[in-house]
């Protein structure tokens, strides 16, 4: 791109879309208006605002899946509480990479981690009338904050920035000791920061759910992607951490969109601990005839939402699950390439002026990998999402992740060919002119 966008094309996109502040627009707005701007400017953007996998995925998963609809289960409906297959070796593979024993009854398939997240907020929600809320460890993925909303489920948040390490367990107690907080819900590695709550951290979120009854739901999105730490081997340590070391009140939620490039079938699973699964309310029982979480989840919210979920990509994911414990897929080096896009781009945006804001977990700089975040001197999350969208550049800011702090979110998973990074360096160029005329 030779020349910015005019301030005023972008004003009038946003006004004919009805988006009042494009620093609060949604990830699916923000590509909207990016397509606009393509459209009438004549210029490719650099997208770095929505997370859609850039690699391709194992044939592994694709010739077990083309084999289930050969066997002719598209014609079948699948066990809403999911096949034998999947949850069998969903059960071994949280054994090989957390070190976590959920046995194969307590794991479930869902319409991606997404459905699977709402269902269980809403779960939450109505099992105890005293504590119907969830707290949000910020910043997270924005969707996520909108499925609250739609829900009416009562949310709380704190920007975990200036909460690391022994400031953790002070600021969630100022939340949960009110007694009206059910879940906590964060992901790790985090979206949109990429930061990792530390096993310490971890330990103190477990301690603190018992303590005052409330459950973990840990969102592994992005399992193994902290690739400080070579945690691709199965059954042998270092594992991914977890929360679920330290406490029975957990809920983990597992896809296969990011760690095996499976989006497009919108497949996660929802793994229970045994306590949460089998662990009666009376509430439930009282609305639905049923008091266990486990069953109420599969047998009435899942029932009502979707049936189940893609009878022939469970057998996709129970293939790759299956594969990575024996050593056949090594899913964590296939994703390592994130990392290599993470670390070439974030030398482009430092060179030119910015500032990685979520730049460390405790000590220890973060990890290359599918996310990072970056802001520029004093520009507020407006002035530096319309600058960079006049030079070519889509993201969304971390306001609409619950953060605190001035910045965006880059994602670098279409960042798939190297005239793109090239792109990216010039355009940046073009912002660094723009900016300080």
């Amino acid at each position: 791109m030779k020349n910015p966008i005019s301030k005023q094309t972008l004003d009038d996109i946003l006004k004919r879309m009805d988006i009042a502040d494009i620093s609060c627009a949604t990830i699916r707005q923000s590509v909207a208006v990016t397509n606009e701007l393509e459209r009438l400017s004549g210029e490719k953007f650099v997208h770095l605002e929505i997370g859609v996998p850039g690699l391709r995925p194992s044939h592994i998963g694709i010739d077990a899946q083309k084999a289930a609809l050969d066997n002719n289960v598209a014609a079948i409906y699948p066990n809403i509480a999911g096949e034998r297959p999947i949850k069998e070796a969903a059960s071994r593979f949280i054994k090989a990479f957390i070190n976590a024993d959920i046995p194969a009854e307590c794991i479930v398939p869902t319409v991606g981690s997404m459905q699977g997240c709402f269902n269980l907020m809403l779960e939450c929600k109505q099992m105890n009338p005293d504590k119907p809320g969830v707290l949000f460890i910020d910043p997270g993925f924005p969707a996520q904050k909108s499925q609250a909303k739609v829900l009416g489920v009562p949310s709380e948040s704190f920007d975990l920035y200036h909460y690391r390490a022994e400031k953790l367990g002070p600021k969630l107690e100022e939340y949960l000791s009110k007694g009206n907080i059910g879940a906590i819900l964060y992901s790790n590695p985090n979206n949109p920061s990429w930061v990792c709550l530390t096993d310490d951290e971890l330990r103190t979120i477990g301690e603190l759910c018992n303590k005052y009854d409330v459950i973990a739901l840990e969102d592994f999105a992005y399992l193994c992607m902290d690739f400080r730490n070579d945690l691709s081997h199965p059954f042998e340590p270092p594992y991914q951490v977890s929360v679920s070391r330290y406490t029975d009140n957990f809920i983990m939620m597992i896809s296969a969109s990011k760690i095996f490039s499976y989006a497009g079938e919108r497949l996660g699973l929802v793994c229970f601990s045994p306590k949460m699964y089998h662990r009666e309310y009376p509430r439930l029982r009282e609305l639905y005839g049923m008091g266990r979480m486990g069953d109420n989840f599969v047998l009435t919210y899942l029932y009502a939402a979707s049936s189940g979920t893609s009878h022939s990509a469970q057998y996709a994911m129970a293939a790759m699950l299956e594969a990575s414990v024996e050593g056949k897929l090594n899913f964590v080096d296939d994703v390592k390439e994130y990392g290599r896009r993470a670390a070439i781009t974030k030398e482009m945006f430092l060179r030119h002026g910015f500032n990685i804001v979520y730049d460390r977990d405790n000590e220890v700089p973060i990890s290359d990998g599918f996310y990072y975040t970056v802001g520029y001197k004093n520009l507020s999350n407006k002035e530096l999402i319309t600058n960079l969208m006049r030079c070519g550049i889509a993201a969304i800011t971390l306001n609409t992740a619950g953060s605190q702090q001035a910045g965006i979110r880059a994602c670098v998973s279409a960042l798939s060919t190297p005239d793109l990074f090239d792109k990216l360096d010039e355009n940046l160029g073009l912002f660094e002119k723009l900016v300080n005329e």
